[in-house]
């Protein structure tokens, strides 16, 4: 198991560092382009919030084990990718995009796997 829970925190803290910097700095315009479509449909200011948010969940569903410096910091940083790809699901359902919403559920699967098994 602790294969597959290594396996999902580097996977996960890869895919929303990079979803972080991205939305750090594309415009509203480039996001739609590149299929971002919810993240175009929120106020800018919250995108930029929201990709703090990933990137610093990066950070904590990865640095605390590889340190040993509060491991109680990993679930808690999966805890807030949950939350957030919660948020992405219903942002998606209300635009009607379907595809995400079940990469939403599967990234939210990752975090509660890691939530529940880390803590």
């Amino acid at each position: 198991m602790t294969i597959v829970l290594w396996s999902f925190q580097i996977l996960l803290a890869c895919l929303f560092l990079v979803s972080g910097v991205a939305k750090s700095v594309m415009s509203r315009e480039r996001m739609r382009a590149t299929g971002q479509t919810g993240a175009a449909a929120m106020p800018l200011k919250f995108i930029r919030f929201i990709a703090l948010c990933e990137v610093l969940g990066a950070i904590g569903i990865i640095l605390p084990s590889i340190l040993s410096i509060q491991p109680v910091l990993v679930p808690l940083a999966a805890a807030g990718l949950a939350i957030i790809m919660v948020g992405a699901a219903v942002v998606h359902y209300r635009l009607h995009d379907w595809r995400p919403i079940m990469i939403n559920i599967v990234l939210l699967g990752m975090c509660l796997t890691i939530v529940f098994e880390r803590l």
